[in-house]
């Protein structure tokens, strides 16, 4: 396990922040925006260019184990669940542009209200609450395996290395009981190797 992502991970992971966030900080604040044609377009094209990398960061990313650069084996409860995570964070970063460009299409095609264009825009609100929500779990997993120390957090951030598992003797007893909780969950799991 204990491989570092590669260069081309890391790049593919860091640069997708920035065209994240602006598609956040960007968004219309009102859908008769739509009307200045210049914007419609914009917004198609963003649309679709982030549909792609989503859709080729996915392809990419999914050769990676879950927990690469971990140091030692994962508990399969934790695996299945950061899965999940990621998972669910690909399947919204996916709705949030295919639904976007729904919406301009509907738009386009003269549906400005109603209940398929009301409907359509429920589904693009809550892929992007949903992709907060993911995101920040996802963040403070990434910080709470800093703080561990277990190595999957050098394998992807460039900064703040680790040296080793902590020594801290409140994050080891963090660590059991978070490992105890993974074995009672797993008596309602079946046993399976996760990847």
């Amino acid at each position: 396990m204990n491989k570092p992502h590669s260069t081309l991970a890391k790049f593919i992971h860091w640069t997708f922040i920035p065209l994240y966030a602006y598609g956040i900080f960007k968004q219309l604040d009102d859908l008769s925006q739509l009307e200045n044609t210049g914007l419609l377009i914009f917004e198609v094209v963003f649309a679709a260019v982030f549909l792609i990398i989503v859709i080729l960061r996915f392809s990419y990313m999914k050769r990676y184990e879950t927990f690469t650069g971990a140091r030692e084996p994962i508990h399969y409860v934790h695996v299945y669940a950061a899965k999940a995570v990621h998972l669910s964070m690909y399947l919204c970063l996916i709705l949030l542009p295919l639904t976007g460009l729904v919406i301009a299409g509907l738009f386009v095609q003269g549906i400005k209200t109603g209940v398929l264009q009301d409907s359509v825009l429920v589904v693009h609100e809550f892929s992007a609450l949903m992709s907060y929500y993911l995101i920040a779990i996802h963040v403070i997993a990434a910080i709470y395996a800093r703080i561990k120390g277990d190595g999957v957090w050098s394998s992807m951030v460039p900064i703040l290395k680790e040296t080793g598992p902590s020594e801290n003797k409140y994050v080891r007893k963090v660590s059991e009981f978070e490992h105890q909780m993974y074995e009672k969950i797993s008596d309602f799991i079946p046993a399976k190797k996760a990847k």
